[in-house]
């Protein structure tokens, strides 16, 4: 791969070759479509989805409601929450509503890559998510707000399961880490752009216009899934033309059904590996969870912070893109193995715990704010170490499958619970101190658990053939795509 761009660039990048009665199929690659703009791309989209979750947890767009004083001088409510006069709990369920289509459809796409282009499946994806959130902008009442935040949620999880295999397959060999880790680094990031396009869009337009202008954002990258040459995942085997037999989306999927995702479900539960991940990742997002829900709570209460909102937020954004990316890059130079990512999770935890839990014993705000920003750094640097685990302890046909299901796991026993699980502990305790040193704590048994893995016989099987008639390419660790 001519990796600095300087290579041929009237030749097409890839070829993929099969004889059949001494005749050569040729099918050809974009060669427009580099690996670099695939990455952009997908960080673009990855974006567009937090900007979405942002924007509507922002009070410009999720507003408040109505209220009354005692002597009946009443306010007007604003947003969300006051046009369609939402309680507390109607407005809680509404901000987790896409978990519910995500979680569900999340190992649906994963299993339907077996027999459908994958690359279709993520524009399929992006066209539900379009839609809807032009019907989230056109909803009427809490029902159909609700049930559109859950299609925004099915429309996401083709994206979550397929997007990270992609680059994995077509980044340089040495650099894959970083650049899931650059892919990953857009979670935090696109929530502060949510939380400042929301509060922009609320001040100047109806809270609808919010969700249009996202449909306006998504929809070219929507259509990119549907015009663009099908790229192709590397496991999943041609059939007897020598096309891929996943190029349209008009044919029934072959071998899946119940018995066949739960076959490959068991593949994954006993692959020691990978659960060990997984459950030093449901701790990891236990806490993390948490923190995003209480921490500015947390924060004005123990600190008396003014505006807590946009120093957590300021915080996070920052030790989120720095951290998320160092973790990725130290990987790589340490040479990109599943050891080295255990360690580098285990560790890098661990202190990132020690320092967070000494933050909240401090009485200044300022020496918590800096030990708790250091904390922060070093905790965010596991987001490229542990998705390199999820995508290289199996076969590649597995990984959609496995990143759907790591996706699944880390919210329904990780953040989704923990937030209110930390708010009945606060009701107990009646001490922000101690439900924050509580809730830090939990980090110590997710760096414990991802020290196990450094100890375990790991076998990286991004190279293994995972379809006994899949075509092979120049070479089992090149990309798909080439640089022009």
């Amino acid at each position: 791969m001519d990796v600095d761009g300087e290579g041929d660039r009237g030749q097409n990048p890839r070829i993929m070759e099969r004889d059949s009665d001494s005749t050569k199929d040729q099918i050809t690659e974009p060669s427009w479509f580099t690996p670099k703009k695939l990455l952009f791309v997908f960080c673009v989209v990855n974006l567009i989805n937090y900007i979405d979750r942002g924007a509507i947890a922002s009070n410009g767009i999720n507003g408040s409601r109505g209220t009354c004083t005692s002597s009946g001088t009443c306010s007007a409510g604003s947003g969300i929450q006051g046009d369609f006069n939402l309680s507390n709990f109607e407005d809680g369920v509404l901000s987790s509503a896409f978990m519910v289509g995500l979680l569900v459809a999340s190992p649906i796409f994963a299993s339907l890559a077996k027999s459908v282009n994958p690359f279709r499946l993520i524009g399929v994806g992006l066209s539900i998510w379009t839609f809807a959130v032009i019907g989230c902008g056109l909803s009427f009442d809490f029902w159909s707000i609700t049930i559109c935040r859950m299609f925004v949620g099915v429309g996401e999880a083709s994206f979550v399961s397929l997007a990270a295999p992609f680059i994995d397959d077509n980044a340089p060999r040495d650099q894959k880490s970083a650049w899931l880790a650059v892919f990953y680094m857009c979670i935090p990031t696109g929530y502060a752009f949510g939380y400042v396009y929301g509060g922009v869009m609320g001040s100047v337009l109806p809270w609808r216009a919010a969700f249009w202008g996202e449909a306006i954002l998504m929809l070219p990258f929507a259509v990119l899934g549907f015009v663009i040459k099908p790229l192709h995942l590397k496991g999943f085997a041609p059939d007897d033309t020598g096309k891929t037999r996943t190029d349209n989306l008009n044919v029934l999927p072959i071998g899946y059904g119940f018995s066949a995702v739960m076959k490959d479900l068991k593949l994954l539960l006993v692959d020691k590996v990978y659960v060990t991940n997984i459950l030093g990742y449901i701790a990891y997002n236990f806490v993390l969870g948490a923190y995003s829900y209480w921490g500015p709570k947390a924060g004005y209460n123990i600190y008396k912070m003014e505006n807590a909102d946009m120093i957590f937020g300021g915080v996070t954004v920052i030790c989120g893109i720095v951290g998320t990316l160092s973790g990725g890059v130290i990987l790589d130079y340490m040479d990109a193995t599943i050891s080295n990512a255990f360690k580098v999770l285990s560790v890098s935890t661990f202190i990132g715990a020690l320092f967070c839990f000494a933050a909240f014993c401090f009485k200044s705000m300022y020496a918590f704010l800096a030990l708790f920003a250091v904390g922060e750094l070093l905790v965010f640097a596991t987001q490229g170490p542990v998705n390199f685990i999820v995508l290289h302890c199996v076969k590649p046909s597995l990984r959609p499958l496995a990143m759907a299901m790591s996706t699944v796991s880390i919210h329904i026993f990780g953040d989704v619970p923990s937030s209110p699980l930390v708010g009945v502990l606060q009701d107990y305790v009646n001490n922000w101190r101690v439900t924050s040193l509580v809730l830090t704590f939990v980090l110590f048994p997710a760096a414990a658990i991802w020290s196990i893995g450094i100890f375990l016989n790991s076998v990286d099987r991004y190279n293994e053939d995972s379809e006994p008639d899949a075509v092979t390419r120049e070479s089992t660790a090149a990309p798909l795509l080439q640089e022009a």
